[in-house]
């Protein structure tokens, strides 16, 4: 291979990557400066430590549930991506967590399984159970959330695969 020829593969290469990058969607939410990057696990387990922080959490609905003067949706929380999605692709979450918000939330709004991403202010804990077996869920005063919808899920994810061997793979 020329000079030239190598030197338009490697400009093309890095194009192409920085193209890819450049597809994935921008977080929905901006951290603030309090805003601790965080587990909900963690929290669970030193609840001192982080009452009055601000988080950005994720996850899968589990359910919710509505009181006189608020909306419980219990979360299983999932680590996000770059653009705030729930990642559930590491065999597990990251523990429960309870999203309190003012009034009445529509349970079809969030559907059990649902993803969801919040802002909002650790305010607490509460000891529960999941199953038979106790638990801590941190508390979490909601400021904002979005519910994703599947197109959201898979917005700006690339469908090609590279790898090595012959021929590639469009999804």
């Amino acid at each position: 291979m020329n000079h030239v020829t190598s030197t338009l593969m490697r400009s093309a290469i890095a194009s192409g990557l920085l193209a890819l990058a450049g597809c994935a969607p921008a977080p929905i939410y901006k951290p603030a400066t309090t805003t601790v990057a965080t587990a909900p696990n963690i929290v669970a387990q030193s609840p001192n430590q982080f009452t009055n922080a601000d988080v950005i959490w994720g996850g899968r609905v589990v359910e919710v549930r509505n009181l006189a003067d608020r909306s419980e949706v219990e979360i299983v929380g999932y680590p996000l991506d770059s653009s705030q999605r729930p990642k559930l692709d590491n065999n597990g979450g990251w523990g429960r967590f309870i999203a309190v918000m003012p009034g009445y939330v529509e349970s079809f709004n969030y559907p059990t399984g649902a993803l969801v991403t919040l802002t909002g202010r650790i305010t607490g804990v509460r000891n529960g159970n999941v199953g038979e077996a106790s638990y801590v869920f941190p508390l979490v005063g909601v400021a904002q959330s979005h519910v994703w919808t599947a197109d959201e899920m898979t917005a700006g994810k690339s469908n090609v695969s590279f790898g090595i061997g012959v021929g590639g793979v469009i999804r």
